[in-house]
């Protein structure tokens, strides 16, 4: 860790002062209540059924402290803590109490998502994000003390440590759609001493315009879009950081102004949970097979799901790139925006065993659709490549077309772009006049979404 960066997470830790839960609290309250207090702002000690303050240390909030501090090691050995804010934020903030009946090592795992409310069918409506993107996106966005700041996507945790990074003389306002979880980051930030924060129940499309404008836009909830209302409570020189959808790819963007448009600053691979309410989207999806779905972004788009499925269960073939097999993430980008028949193939881990699909498409791989052939990305060792080289299988009667068509995407993205962050990602409003390019152009609802590639 570098050594203002530890000096930081010192600073807070040292800072902390024992407390515990009043004796009149509620239940909710007791169940989010602090075993360790924030770096500033005033701390509520407990009092025993005598009224005298307890002072004594417990095992639990010893613990808890300890990894809290492996946590931030963590992160920053990970390079997901770059800054001594950050570092110091998320050494301040206890994060446990904010999933309260989760294991303390789980709470504090740097890669552990925790989901906190599902449907009736057991998929994630709200969770609280791994520690490790939660600090990518802080870094992302850059608060500085005094800033104005609306978190669009609740749960308390977040909005705490934007609090710690804006101090006293700023200002959080956290919204969700969820009556819900509204209701408990709200009984948690108050627990925990995080009243200064203000936690709004609201539909993501509509943003908070009564305490806009916002220098800092923070998107906690995959959005398929940009709504017109986050950029009127923009700030002229204000950031977004936004998870948004990109053909099936979700990336956290972080946006800067730039006239009527946005233009990316930074960009990282993320996951999140979808937005529900007026600004929420489904994916379209063909199934190819039980198990086997292609993921589309484009509703109007014409595919022959029939010749499809015959495809699925004809002889593949391979090619194969000559280039090396790295940086999965940023070369998915590159195939999803450079050409228009990109999708995504996911398949089950049956059909893997089976070896019908290569194990990459278990999380979903770019694939190329033309006509009656597809064709996806793979990987073979290959010590003339650093150890792996990057190649295709390809099904159909077209197949051999549409795998030299995808080769030649992998050796001009190899030869050409071959490093991270070479994407311009910008995004403009219909309000503004543009026309649009022939490659790397995703429309959206209330806009479009520009990739070039340097």
């Amino acid at each position: 860790m570098d050594a203002g960066v530890a000096l930081a997470v010192l600073v807070a830790l040292l800072q902390k002062k024992q407390h515990g839960v009043p004796a009149d609290a509620s239940e909710d309250e007791r169940r989010c209540a602090p075993s360790a207090p924030r770096a500033s702002g005033e701390h509520r000690p407990a009092k025993n059924k005598e009224g005298i303050t307890v002072t004594d240390v417990t095992t639990d909030d010893a613990r808890a402290a300890k990894l809290r501090e492996g946590m931030v090691d963590e992160l920053c050995d990970m390079e997901a803590i770059r800054s001594k804010s950050v570092a110091a934020a998320m050494a301040a903030v206890p994060r446990h109490l904010f999933v309260p009946d989760e294991p303390l090592e789980s709470a504090y795992a740097a890669n552990n998502p925790v989901v906190v409310k599902r449907d009736g069918n057991g998929m994630a409506l709200s969770s609280l994000s791994a520690a490790h993107i939660q600090a990518v996106m802080l870094e992302q966005a850059e608060i500085e003390p005094g800033m104005r700041v609306l978190e669009i996507g609740s749960g308390g945790y977040n909005a705490a440590l934007m609090a710690e990074l804006v101090s006293e003389s700023g200002h959080v306002v956290s919204m969700d759609i969820d009556e819900e979880i509204v209701e408990r980051a709200r009984t948690c930030l108050h627990a925990a001493g995080y009243d200064r924060v203000t936690v709004v129940l609201a539909d993501a499309e509509e943003g908070v315009p009564g305490t806009a404008p916002y220098d800092r836009i923070l998107v906690t909830a995959g959005s398929w879009d940009i709504p017109p209302a986050w950029l009127e409570q923009l700030a002229d020189d204000g950031r977004i950081v936004v998870p948004l959808r990109l053909k099936g790819a979700t990336r956290s963007i972080a946006f800067d102004r730039d006239g009527e448009a946005l233009v990316s600053r930074s960009y990282r691979l993320c996951g999140f949970v979808p937005f529900q309410g007026t600004g929420s989207h489904t994916e379209r999806r063909v199934s190819l097979d039980d198990g086997v779905v292609l993921r589309l972004d484009d509703e109007a788009r014409q595919i022959d799901e029939a010749a499809l499925r015959t495809a699925l269960h004809l002889p593949r073939i391979e090619r194969w790139s000559g280039r090396a097999f790295d940086m999965p993430d940023e070369v998915e980008l590159f195939l999803l925006t450079n050409d228009p028949d990109m999708a995504i193939l996911h398949a089950d881990e049956k059909h893997i065993a089976q070896e019908l699909l290569p194990p990459s498409a278990s999380r979903g791989v770019p694939v190329l659709i033309s006509g009656d052939s597809f064709a996806y990305r793979t990987r073979r060792q290959n010590e003339e490549t650093g150890g792996f080289e990057s190649g295709v299988y390809a099904h159909g009667f077209s197949a051999d077309k549409v795998a030299t068509r995808y080769v030649e995407l992998l050796r001009r993205w190899a030869d050409r772009h071959h490093r991270r962050g070479a994407a311009c990602i910008r995004y403009i409003p219909k309000t503004a006049q543009a026309s649009a390019p022939s490659t790397g152009f995703i429309p959206k609802r209330h806009g479009a979404v520009v990739v070039s590639w340097s």
